[in-house]
């Protein structure tokens, strides 16, 4: 059976201020016509289809049109909620949808309800499991703990019951899942699941990913949430984002994920290239020569990120670089002369990048009194974040 995995469309992004409603119209067009040309049984679609929790009215009317060309596909579409849909608003219709092929999976209620689809070596379930926010679905899934593992494990637990009692034995199974996943126990080192800066932060108890044993004995698993396209182990993959949503994402190759999954054998994937409005450059250096290098002339078709490194940020210094790059689109000023090692003196933005609301509140506490949180303290902390990351998501859910 023949599967296109897609997932974080994100649609009603912008980048650094771009409209990227046509691009995500193009992509969309994109899908269509390369599961008509692949010949594809089913599409999987791995949660993030919106950007917000409340979208936009474009964001609304495009995915209205995506539906209609996923009907006229007459294929099955089975879909997931992720980390930035709302669920409740997301799953309205899902019944009615149904009766068109497409199977819209956003309570956790159902992960253990498959999508049965039927080729000429028997059964395939592909079930969906929805992004799963452990302190608002432990009770629901009767998990041991508030936490990813936890509620993904129970999860699991369910679907691997539904398929021991299902007929006939060794029914093929796919599940689709918005998540953290990383290689499991004694398979490969865990930083090889790769994340970029347009990932929204989903960490409970300091802890964000989950070991991809939780799937064992699972086909094939199509993940979303991380936006760069990766293999986590044979049988786990994401597809990654169709379309860049950070400079930080311009190494990606963004594309859909072509999967072939013959019964006996680890499935077959291809990476099928997308296409992206512009590529992505970072470049830095001195204004003037920016300006006035021919090097740099590849550079005016590009999205670019700029980082300056004159010893004082000159005056109208985007103006002026939009007048030869006119995709310019971030702007940063770094001093080359003057490293913050030797200084001391770090600015604010340089001591916040990379880290987490967690660290900072423990360089507060630190700065304030000369001393870092007690482990109790830093256990109220990390209580705090979580739980006011969680009323964010109960706000765009009411």
């Amino acid at each position: 059976m023949r599967f296109l995995h897609t997932s974080d469309w994100h649609l009603g992004r912008r980048f650094h201020g771009e409209d990227l409603i046509p691009a995500q119209s193009a992509f969309l067009d994109h899908l269509n016509d390369t599961a008509r040309a692949e010949n594809v049984d089913a599409i999987l679609m791995a949660g993030d289809i919106y950007d917000r929790a409340i979208p936009g009215l474009d964001a609304v009317r495009l995915f209205n049109r995506a539906l209609h060309q996923l009907a006229d596909l007459e294929i099955p579409i089975v879909m997931i909620s992720g980390n930035h849909d709302s669920a409740h608003r997301l799953g309205v219709g899902s019944g009615l949808f149904a009766r068109a092929g497409i199977h819209l999976r956003t309570d956790p209620a159902t992960c253990d309800v498959p999508v049965v689809l039927t080729d000429e070596h028997g059964p395939v379930a592909v079930y969906g499991v929805p992004y799963l926010e452990p302190s608002m679905v432990r009770g629901q899934l009767e998990a041991e703990a508030t936490s990813h593992a936890a509620v993904l494990t129970a999860a699991l637990d369910r679907v691997h019951s539904d398929l021991t009692n299902r007929q006939p034995p060794g029914t093929r199974s796919v599940v689709i899942a918005h998540a953290f996943v990383t290689p499991g126990t004694g398979q490969d080192d865990e930083s090889q699941a790769e994340e970029s800066a347009s990932e929204r932060d989903i960490s409970v108890g300091g802890v964000a990913h989950v070991g991809a044993d939780v799937f064992d004995s699972i086909d094939y698993v199509a993940l979303g949430h991380l936006h760069g396209p990766q293999r986590v182990t044979d049988r786990v993959h994401y597809s990654g984002s169709p379309l860049p949503y950070s400079f930080s994402e311009a190494d990606h190759v963004k594309s859909f994920t072509l999967v072939d999954l013959t019964p006996g054998t680890a499935p077959t994937v291809t990476r099928l290239p997308c296409q992206t409005p512009h590529r992505l450059e970072c470049v830095e250096g001195l204004l003037d020569d920016l300006l006035t290098d021919p090097a740099h002339e590849p550079l005016k078709d590009a999205w670019l990120e700029v980082t300056l490194t004159d010893a004082a940020l000159p005056f109208e210094a985007m103006a002026r670089l939009r007048r030869r790059f006119p995709h310019t689109l971030s702007l940063k000023h770094q001093r080359a002369f003057i490293p913050a090692q030797a200084t001391g003196t770090p600015t604010y933005t340089e001591r916040l990048r990379g880290r987490s609301e967690l660290d900072i509140a423990c360089d507060f506490i630190t700065d304030m009194r000369g001393t870092g949180p007690t482990p109790d303290e830093h256990a109220l902390l990390q209580q705090a974040v979580d739980s006011a990351r969680v009323n964010e998501l109960q706000k765009e859910i009411v």
